[in-house]
């Protein structure tokens, strides 16, 4: 059964049906929820708390993939009482899902939520530590600033679809957006500074793992099918970042240790 926001009715399915979550599900939870943020206009930071928290409970705790959109928005009603000055409540959240879900439903998995959080729940997000990254990689003229902010913006959200980069730190995908916003906008030097490795902590062969993951989401390799994030960014306030494309080689040098 599709599910789909009312309100936007071009809104992506969100998962439901038989059968126990997967890593494509959750991406396709992910993809809805982000539309489900834009559609109630909540900061960004709400969107990285949802996701980690959905992460968090989904490391301990399996789940019937027909409870996945419940969780999700349980999560995200959570993260918006945290981060929100005027949080959407309960009955905006069962009626974003067409009210598959009762009140009583939410609310429980709420108070589930917070169970397996241990009441946790201003862990640091990529987006975090992509506010310190994005403040030292301005260091010079050469990368227009709100364009890199807002590529910055567009490779991490990328980042919480893929499931491969739950294993990476949240300060790893942070550098790593860094590394491969710059390398979009100037393909032909070398993203990563010696001053941006001081900063971080990391040398760029240690994130090359990370860049290789988000490099292939930002060229379609992975997770094409979805297309919030995408279509999102597509945005003139967003100055259509996400039409741009690095190169679709890495150079092998640009992974060497800076030095100098």
């Amino acid at each position: 059964m599709e599910v789909q926001a009312k309100r936007r009715p071009a809104a992506g399915s969100a998962p439901t049906g038989e059968g126990g979550a997967t890593g494509h599900m959750r991406s396709i939870l992910v993809d809805w929820l982000v539309e489900v943020a834009e559609e109630y206009k909540l900061v960004s930071d709400t969107l990285y708390l949802t996701v980690s928290y959905i992460d968090r409970f989904l490391s301990s705790n399996a789940i019937n993939r027909q409870k996945l959109q419940l969780l999700g928005v349980s999560a995200m009603l959570i993260a918006s009482k945290y981060e929100e000055i005027s949080p959407p409540n309960v009955e905006d959240f069962c009626y974003i899902t067409d009210n598959t879900y009762m009140k009583q439903e939410v609310v429980k998995m709420e108070r589930d939520i917070l169970n397996v959080l241990k009441f946790e729940m201003g862990n640091p997000t990529t987006k975090t530590f992509l506010r310190m990254f994005m403040r030292s990689s301005q260091e010079d003229d050469k990368y227009p600033s709100l364009s890199l902010e807002f590529i910055g913006s567009y490779l991490a959200e990328l980042s919480l679809l893929e499931y491969g980069c739950v294993q990476f730190l949240p300060s790893v995908v942070a550098a790593s957006v860094v590394f491969v916003a710059r390398l979009t906008l100037d393909p032909d030097t070398n993203p990563w500074s010696k001053k941006l490795q001081e900063v971080t902590g990391y040398r760029a062969s240690e994130l090359k793992d990370c860049i290789t993951c988000i490099h292939d989401l930002q060229l379609n390799r992975r997770g094409s099918s979805l297309v919030a994030i995408r279509d999102k960014y597509k945005q003139h306030r967003f100055k259509g970042v996400s039409a741009l494309l690095p190169p679709v080689e890495i150079p092998a040098s640009y992974f060497q240790d800076r030095n100098e």
